[in-house]
């Protein structure tokens, strides 16, 4: 599918500037989760600026998309995005994870705009999602739910648990999204819990799979269209990315699962994504 120059280019302008409020989220001295947060900006801004249906103004509207982050532990990046979209000013992104802010360091669906459910326990959010995708089908709403994964995620059972189920219900309003940047907070991916061969694992499963790069906004929205044509079963977009994307420093190091940034790579990160 071939898309308008204007929308990729702006797109992927909105992705660097998520970036950007990551870095500002996570602020100086503070440990924050800049590399899973940079890895999946790309994917995130596809969703909430391209694909899903949303109102800021309306944040429970009944005939919306919604959005599950199962990484919960990257919430600055959907503060971020919702921040950019309208939910609430891109000021209070300063105020994360302080005392008496509604921005903490996992989503609050009673304090947060926006958010869907809690989430951050990992390996949750794909049961929610496939909830919430069936419950829709029994309102008659046709809308999609997405819910982004990490790739240290798929060590946890209950993912596999809600493939099946949702293979079995014939859940095609489900569209999960896996963060494949081959880290995890303690280290690489096949060398903690290796989860590969990972599509031939959720093809198993009985979904719909395609690979994409996670960096390239074409092939993003291509999949993300895609996946509205298929009928009968789940998809799982596998998205291969970088870890810290955009921060030189950050990128592929495992030390920025949640990095504390000073005041010099502070500055060079937002000199970098500006």
């Amino acid at each position: 599918m071939v898309y308008d120059k204007k929308l990729i280019e702006g797109l992927q302008m909105k992705a660097q500037q998520i970036r950007k409020d990551v870095v500002v989220s996570i602020g100086v001295g503070v440990a924050g989760h800049i590399g899973g947060s940079n890895s999946s900006a790309d994917l995130v801004t596809a969703l909430y600026f391209y694909k899903m249906k949303h109102d800021p103004a309306n944040p429970k509207m009944e005939d919306r998309d919604r959005f599950l982050l199962s990484k919960g532990h990257v919430a600055i990046l959907q503060y971020a995005a919702l921040s950019e979209a309208g939910y609430f000013p891109v000021a209070d992104l300063k105020t994360t994870k302080e005392i008496g802010s509604y921005l903490q360091g996992h989503p609050d669906v009673l304090k947060t705009p926006g958010i869907e459910a809690g989430t951050g326990s990992l390996g949750q959010g794909l049961s929610i999602g496939l909830g919430m995708a069936l419950g829709m089908k029994l309102d008659g709403i046709d809308r999609k739910v997405y819910v982004l994964c990490g790739d240290g995620e798929m060590a946890e059972g209950q993912i596999w648990e809600a493939a099946m189920a949702a293979s079995a219900y014939k859940a095609d309003n489900l569209v999960a999204i896996l963060d494949r940047n081959g880290l995890q907070a303690n280290g690489k991916i096949v060398d903690r819990m290796d989860s590969n061969p990972i599509i031939e694992k959720w093809e198993g499963f009985g979904w719909n799979v395609t690979e994409i790069d996670g960096h390239n906004m074409e092939e993003i929205l291509s999949a993300l269209d895609e996946a509205d044509t298929v009928k009968g079963r789940p998809t799982m977009i596998v998205a291969n990315t970088v870890k810290g994307k955009g921060v030189s420093f950050a990128e592929n190091v495992v030390g920025f699962h949640n990095g504390m940034l000073t005041e010099e790579n502070y500055k060079q990160a937002i000199a970098e994504l500006s």
